[in-house]
């Protein structure tokens, strides 16, 4: 009897998570990636809180984008090389549900600790706490179609050894938009004005990218592993 699409789902993400944390040092690399970016800044521009409040959040997007690319060259990998990936494809099974509960693994591992970790890389910042809960929420959307596009990315070079300089090159001018809608929410949030708007587009490029992302991973994948 086959399992359902959510049993079948919670399968690979139970499989992903507990393989990630077997390789725990791996799991927070982007996390300390993220923090030491972003204090950084401070010791080359200014300590002085009011000139890093202007620009805190340029810094902190641009620290989380770089930071959700650095788990996506084993994303799909390790699968690749051992034969799994294969066996899916043939397995009948629907490979974009099963390759988007991989990359729902890849967030929880490498986006959410960003999210968690943003008040206070804002508050190191200069970030007024009435932004914090546009913070959060930006990078919560924003970070997740930073997973789906790199998902997609990550299935196009799959096929490629030490296709990380390649993945870059294609997911970094895709994620443009999302790093200036997301830095504009919270900087229209600093300034006591409404980040509904910015929020939106955020809300719902993550729901096309929900929507279309596995099936171009899926497609991508097949060519990877047929080549």
């Amino acid at each position: 009897m086959q399992p359902g699409v959510g049993s079948l789902m919670g399968l690979v993400l139970a499989r992903d998570l507990r393989l990630a944390f077997r390789h725990w040092d791996q799991v927070i690399q982007p996390l300390v990636f993220f923090v030491i970016v972003t204090t950084l800044f401070p010791l080359a521009i200014s300590p002085s809180l009011d000139e890093l409040r202007g620009i805190a959040p340029g810094i902190v997007w641009v620290a989380a984008m770089l930071a959700s690319l650095l788990a996506l060259e084993s994303l799909f990998r390790p699968d690749v090389d051992d034969g799994t990936m294969e066996q899916w494809t043939l397995s009948g099974q629907p490979l974009s549900l099963m390759l988007l509960a991989k990359t729902l693994a890849h967030w929880l591992l490498a986006g959410l600790p960003l999210v968690i970790m943003a008040p206070l890389v804002g508050y190191a910042l200069g970030m007024p706490e009435s932004a914090w809960p546009v913070l959060v929420g930006s990078l919560a959307l924003g970070t997740g179609c930073l997973s789906v596009l790199g998902g997609i990315g990550a299935a196009l070079t799959v096929s490629v050894r030490r296709g990380s300089v390649l993945l870059a090159l294609l997911v970094l001018p895709l994620e443009m938009p999302i790093l200036i809608f997301g830095a504009r929410a919270v900087d229209l949030a600093m300034h006591g004005e409404s980040a509904t708007g910015p929020l939106n587009l955020l809300a719902a490029m993550l729901l096309l990218f929900i929507s279309l992302g596995p099936v171009a991973m899926a497609a991508a994948m097949r060519i990877s592993v047929e080549s």
